[in-house]
């Protein structure tokens, strides 16, 4: 196994966590953005106000997302697991 092979490797896991990660990232950041808009514009300063809708937009994301973030991180694996006596080599 070439110390190139290794870094396309190391650039495929990167990507792929990226890819999966960024659903629910970027619903957080939304709709986190959002009620710190309300906050300042209403000047309510309720702690609870800022999880509770974060939580409530990552169910949102992953039940939007899961089955293309399963079928992503499914076919990563399968690839690994596919080529595994080039690994051992």
């Amino acid at each position: 196994m070439t110390p190139e092979y290794v870094l396309t490797l190391g650039k495929e896991a990167l990507m792929i966590s990226f890819q999966v990660a960024a659903p629910p990232l970027i619903f957080g950041l939304v709709v986190g953005l959002t009620v710190s808009i309300f906050q300042a514009v209403t000047q309510v300063q309720d702690m609870t106000l800022t999880f509770l809708p974060k939580i409530v937009a990552g169910a949102i994301a992953f039940g939007l997302f899961g089955p293309w973030m399963l079928n992503k991180l499914l076919n990563y694996t399968a690839g690994i697991l596919g080529n595994l006596q080039i690994f051992i080599r």
